[in-house]
C-alpha cells in the first residue's frame, strides 16, 4: 500500500470512530484533505511507516559450507540440478573455502547469487575476482538472464 493511501486509510478510520484528539496534545499535525477538518497526528508513536524486511538471497539457504574446514565446500542436497552445476564448477575451478549458489530467478535457472570465499582471491581487486568467476562460468552467463556474485579472500 503506498504511504499516502495508508495515511488516507488511517485518518479515515480514526474519522470513523470520531477520535479528535486536542490541537496542544501532539507537536505535529496535517489535514488529510480539503474536505475533511480531521486533524491527526504524525508523531513517532502513531506513525503510519510500513516497514519492509529485507531479505538477502543467502538469509533462505542454509551455509553449504563443509563441517571439515579443510576439504572443499560439499554441495547441500537441496540444490536444484543447475544450482548443482554451477556449483561444482566454481568448486572445480576456485578450490573456495566457502561456496554458496542460490537460483534467484524463481526456479528457471536464468539467474543465480554466488557467495564465495577462495585463497585464489588473494591480492585481487574485487572487479578481478568477478572477472576470474565469469571467465570460469563464461558458458553457462550465456544462457543466464544474471548472476550476482559476493566475493572475498578468506
Amino acid at each position: 500500500m503506498a504511504p499516502s493511501r495508508a495515511l488516507y486509510s488511517f485518518a479515515a478510520s480514526l474519522y470513523a470512530r470520531q477520535t479528535i484528539r486536542a490541537f496542544s496534545t501532539y507537536p505535529r499535525y496535517y489535514k488529510i484533505a480539503q474536505s475533511q477538518t480531521k486533524i491527526i497526528s504524525l508523531s513517532r508513536r502513531n506513525s503510519c511507516q510500513t516497514s519492509t524486511a529485507r531479505r538477502f538471497y543467502s538469509a533462505t539457504n542454509s551455509s553449504s559450507e563443509s563441517a571439515d574446514t579443510n576439504g572443499p565446500p560439499i554441495p547441500p542436497d537441496y540444490l536444484t540440478e543447475g544450482e548443482l552445476h554451477i556449483f561444482k564448477k566454481v568448486n572445480d575451478g576456485l578450490s573456495p573455502v566457502s561456496l554458496q549458489v542460490q537460483d534467484i530467478s524463481g526456479g528457471c535457472g536464468s539467474m543465480y547469487a554466488l557467495d564465495i570465499v577462495s585463497p585464489k582471491f588473494a591480492g585481487m581487486s574485487v572487479i578481478k575476482q568477478h572477472r576470474l568467476v565469469n571467465r570460469i562460468l563464461a558458458e553457462e552467463i550465456k544462457t543466464m538472464h544474471g548472476v550476482q556474485l559476493k566475493t572475498k579472500a578468506p
